[in-house]
């Protein structure tokens, strides 16, 4: 088993969840959270004050998914992702060695 964690622009969630949705994935989890990279942070202005913004808002999602779906999921997020412009995200894949759903006593690929 696999976990994908991919954080990408708020304004995508809907079109990664769909795309996750028509391949398969069941169920995903959502956090939102600040972060930067290359992009670093712009200045804004407000009520005449200008001000750094060092963390952009973005979502993280965490799918844990069976090896053979790995692929699929990963290419089904980075076209709904991508925008083509700095800051569309980032995926990591790490493995995980065992699920237990706390309802049933599921364990491994039962439990996703």
């Amino acid at each position: 088993m696999k976990k994908i964690e991919a954080i990408f622009k708020p304004f995508k969630l809907d079109e990664v969840r769909e795309a996750l949705s028509e391949i398969g994935v069941s169920g995903l989890t959502v956090t939102e959270v600040k972060g930067f990279g290359r992009q670093k942070g712009h200045t804004e202005l407000y009520r005449g004050a200008e001000y750094v913004v060092d963390f952009l808002p973005k979502v993280k999602i965490e799918v844990v998914i069976a090896e053979d779906m790995l692929e699929r999921a990963v290419d089904a997020i980075v076209k709904a992702a991508r925008t083509g412009k700095i800051g569309d995200g980032k995926i990591f894949v790490t493995s995980v060695d065992q699920v237990i759903r706390i309802r049933t006593g599921e364990t491994d690929e039962a439990a996703i």
